[in-house]
């Protein structure tokens, strides 16, 4: 059944925004007459003949995605059917959209799809989501599934949300830091500068020097500003041309710190997702190919292409990490003692804890030494500044002194 989004007025003057499902158009516009609303716009939903603009637009935020996981696999887990669960899914979602992704999942469920095939035409539901599931149908574990990937997407929610509030702080103090040098090199300095000029004093060199940067500021400043604004989008799209992403992540992982950091979290990815398609039942080959595209940098989802072909050609997973010379000895260890007990998924599912475990504490670690790092730099800026001004005006009541 075809699924509608209308903009209609109530009997009291205000707007209502929201979708329905009708044979027709003429049938949506009654439904609404029905209601008490009257329509003033109604427009047909094709996900699938939809702009990508418009599909990025469409896509749930991870928040919301876990929540209807979870609640998916709390109701198929009570014995309701797929479609029944979807509808009432359906009926208590609160915003438009959320809503139209499961009408129209919905709708191909009640066509006789399967629900990972329901899921794939939508970008919300990534090829990992969409595997897990189809791997959960196979095998009749669907509830367990969705209970496992929900657990995975809210550990990614976790990680991101933990990584964005750790950064509030040092951008807030970078930004007030920046902004207070600014207004004392474009207004402080230059008042000052222009009554040192009156009192005929020798100025000291460090004041000369501020004073002359001050003028580059007021100078250059808006150049450069205005040439960054102009820069920007050039430089974004230079950055989604392949060859040269790759290059900068190849870059990436040779800096010292920060390649680490980078690899750490990527590992974790990998053995992470790799850990929930083997326990759902998923060939190893096939988790490998899954598991790249949950991977950040472009040249470590190289080394998993590496790692596919090795498998393929009947290479085991250890020896062909060994090959590609990119992952640590501790965890080419793990994976074999893994291999050779059986146990591989429990093992890969020790790695994916380690590699998160150190990667926070080690970007905590960080933060905690950036954080005074910060503040003893624009400290010692701020001073200088001053100095600069004070210096002057101690000299000039010397003077009047004498």
């Amino acid at each position: 059944m075809p699924t509608y989004r209308y903009l209609a007025v109530r009997h009291d003057g205000r707007r209502q925004r929201d979708i329905l499902q009708a044979d027709s158009e003429r049938q949506a516009r009654q439904i609404l007459r029905d209601r008490g609303l009257f329509p003033r716009r109604l427009e047909a939903l094709r996900d699938q003949n939809a702009s990508p603009q418009a599909k990025r637009r469409g896509r749930l935020d991870t928040a919301t995605l876990t929540l209807l996981t979870r609640q998916l696999a709390t109701l198929i887990e009570a014995g309701i059917p797929i479609s029944n669960a979807l509808d009432a899914l359906t009926r208590q979602a609160e915003r438009p959209r959320e809503r139209a992704l499961l009408l129209a999942v919905g709708n191909r469920v009640r066509e006789g799809h399967s629900l990972a095939d329901s899921l794939r035409p939508h970008p919300t539901f990534d090829l990992l989501y969409c595997s897990l599931v189809a791997a959960g149908e196979r095998a009749g574990r669907l509830a367990m599934v969705l209970e496992r990937l929900a657990d995975y997407l809210e550990r990614v929610q976790a990680q991101r949300q933990k990584a964005r509030t750790a950064l509030i702080y040092p951008l807030v103090l970078a930004g007030v830091s920046l902004a207070v040098v600014i207004a004392l090199m474009s207004y402080v300095v230059p008042q000052l500068a222009a009554q040192f000029e009156r009192s005929n004093i020798e100025l000291p060199l460090l004041t000369r020097l501020m004073i002359s940067l001050s003028e580059l500021v007021l100078t250059v400043g808006p150049w450069l500003i205005a040439g960054l604004a102009l820069c920007m989008p050039m430089v974004i799209r230079l950055l989604r041309r392949p060859r040269v992403r790759e290059r900068l992540d190849a870059l990436l992982l040779r800096l010292p710190r920060i390649g680490e950091l980078i690899r750490l979290l990527d590992t974790g990815r990998l053995t992470r997702t790799l850990a929930i398609l083997a326990r759902s039942g998923i060939a190893l080959l096939d988790a490998l190919r899954v598991s790249r595209d949950t991977l950040s940098n472009r040249q470590m989802r190289a080394t998993v292409d590496v790692l596919c072909l090795r498998v393929e050609a009947g290479i085991s997973l250890h020896r062909a990490m060994e090959e590609t010379r990119c992952f640590s000895p501790s965890l080419m260890h793990m994976v074999a003692s893994g291999e050779s007990s059986g146990t591989l998924d429990d093992m890969l599912e020790r790695i994916a804890d380690t590699q998160e475990n150190t990667f926070n504490r080690r970007v905590d670690m960080a933060l905690a030494l950036l954080e005074p790092l910060m503040i003893l730099f624009m400290g010692g800026v701020v001073l200088t500044i001053v100095l600069a001004i004070l210096l002057p005006v101690m000299r000039l009541n010397t003077a009047i002194t004498m």
